[in-house]
């Protein structure tokens, strides 16, 4: 077992002074198209709330829904609720959850790259067919393809980027994910907003066109190169170094290589990584698996995003100002991550998450005080109401953008030792569509429940997961991936969890002879 007293002990010592190399062209290509994975995640967030706002759409495959709408007497919290329509857009996230979980094999087995392309291919598969639906169970089966694709992505793309990252850009390389996905979130609002004049075939449009990103997945994760992490742990120690070489830019690599054959020694070592992720040795990163994608999902971010189109509508918002607000929406997340690349890797991680959730647990509460004063059944936000909604809503995912959007993703990706590395990242990605799945198929449920107060709920939580940052979240900022492990017998709480290494308790024993 790992930590034994006779097994491979993995990176033992501090080499992250030793390390040399520069920003290479090499390393910024590999991450620009390996993050192209990230697109399909946000085109299909995108695409998926303005094709259900279109009439077309729902007259062909949820006509219930379509009656419901046009009728003015529903209540304006209430006419989208149907089980149905959140299933369309949910079924992908729980196809994707079970696809993560068998993609981490292949991931460690052979490659980043294998799980990438195999992603790319799914998604290719699953939007020719959601394009040419007829009926609802053929739409049904390219949302499964599509979770697919994505349960295999967002698997082994912020994997890549962690590990082809040179230690101190690591937080900004890696969101590019992030980027890519608010870039796929914004195209794809921009897209219903030109389809929906399509009439009446606009939609297969919309959903046809995620062939595009997946395309460039497909065909980024067929020439990219291998990371050298993953090369070594698979005994390809000289293909390893060359690569490394070039994505530093220098032949002094001596350093991290060690901890890259340090860390694949213990690798090499665990048979069942997902058995030993569970033991105590790996407690703080597992509860950073589970805690960080969950905590990004109750945000309330992707409520929002999902359901853009529907969620302004029900406010009073014509058909295509809610399409044009939700394309704000997009817009602002992009520009916001832009703002998280460029600080992350100065201020760091937590001061970010923090400042972002006190920011949005202000605008969820003035949200949803507007609505509960000025909003009800048969009546409509004034103008001047609604645009504060707006400003308020832009302001909170401005919020997210710099803080939890990308940093549910970096962090988790980040803190694994090499020998739980792909099974940790497929718990972050199995916890995230499980929460996702779970809230896209009771949002519309819950928004005719509780009304405004949906905002409060997230707010709650939001509150909730900064103060978990706050106390348990150590700053990983610099610190290289593969001597990540030493962050946590240094931090006021882990240290407490965690068992004593060998090395540890011969010390302790010398100090009380």
């Amino acid at each position: 077992m790992a930590g034994g007293s006779f097994g491979p002990t993995g990176v033992a010592k501090e080499r992250a002074e030793q390390y040399q190399g520069k920003v290479t062209s090499y390393v910024i290509i590999a991450c620009l198209v390996a993050a192209i994975g990230g697109s399909i995640f946000g085109y299909d967030i995108g695409i998926s709330g303005g094709v259900t706002s279109m009439d077309e759409f729902l007259d062909h495959f949820f006509h219930t829904v379509f009656e419901k709408k046009k009728h003015a007497h529903e209540s304006n919290y209430c006419k989208y609720d149907n089980q149905g329509l959140a299933a369309f857009t949910s079924s992908l996230y729980l196809a994707g959850l079970v696809s993560t979980l068998a993609a981490s094999p292949i991931t460690r087995n052979y490659g980043r790259r294998a799980s990438i392309v195999c992603g790319g291919v799914s998604f290719l598969i699953g939007a020719a067919l959601n394009a040419g639906a007829v009926n609802l169970a053929m739409l049904l089966a390219g949302r499964i393809l599509l979770g697919v694709g994505i349960g295999f992505g967002n698997q082994a793309v912020p994997l890549y980027l962690s590990e082809v990252a040179p230690t101190h850009l690591r937080g900004g390389l890696n969101m590019m994910f992030q980027l890519a996905t608010t870039l796929g979130i914004f195209t794809a609002n921009m897209v219903n907003y030109g389809t929906q004049q399509l009439k009446p075939w606009g939609w297969r449009l919309s959903l046809g066109l995620a062939a595009f990103p997946a395309l460039l997945m497909t065909l980024g994760g067929i020439f990219l190169p291998e990371t050298p992490n993953s090369l070594v742990e698979r005994g390809l120690t000289a293909r390893g170094r060359r690569i490394l070489e070039k994505l530093r830019g220098t032949k002094n690599v001596d350093a991290e290589l060690q901890d890259m054959v340090d860390a694949s020694e213990l690798a090499n070592s665990i048979k069942h990584p997902f058995r030993n992720i569970l033991q105590k040795q790996h407690r703080p990163q597992l509860v950073m698996a589970i805690c960080m994608p969950m905590f990004q999902i109750l945000t309330g971010i992707n409520s929002i995003l999902f359901y853009a189109p529907v969620l302004f509508q029900t406010m009073g918002f014509g058909g295509n100002a809610s399409l044009y607000s939700s394309a704000l929406t997009g817009a602002v997340l992009v520009l916001s991550t832009l703002i998280s690349i460029s600080l992350v890797d100065r201020i760091g991680r937590r001061a970010l998450l923090i400042s972002g959730g006190v920011q949005m647990i202000i605008c969820q509460a003035i949200v949803s005080v507007i609505l509960g004063v000025k909003f009800g059944d048969n009546q409509e936000l004034s103008k001047g109401y609604s645009i504060v909604v707006v400003i308020f809503i832009c302001l909170f995912v401005v919020a997210f953008g710099w803080s939890w959007g990308p940093l549910g993703w970096t962090i988790p990706s980040e803190i694994f030792p090499l020998e739980t590395r792909s099974a940790g990242q497929s718990i972050t990605v199995a916890v995230n569509l499980l929460f996702t799945f779970f809230i896209a198929q009771a949002f519309l449920s819950m928004l005719c429940a509780f009304k405004f107060g949906i905002f409060l709920f997230f707010a709650g939580w939001v509150t909730v997961m900064t103060i978990f940052v706050y106390f348990l979240l150590p700053e990983t900022k610099g610190v290289p991936i593969e001597e990540m492990t030493l962050l946590w017998k240094k931090h006021w709480f882990w240290k407490k969890i965690l068992p004593a290494t060998n090395h540890e308790a011969e010390s302790n024993n010398n100090s009380s002879i």
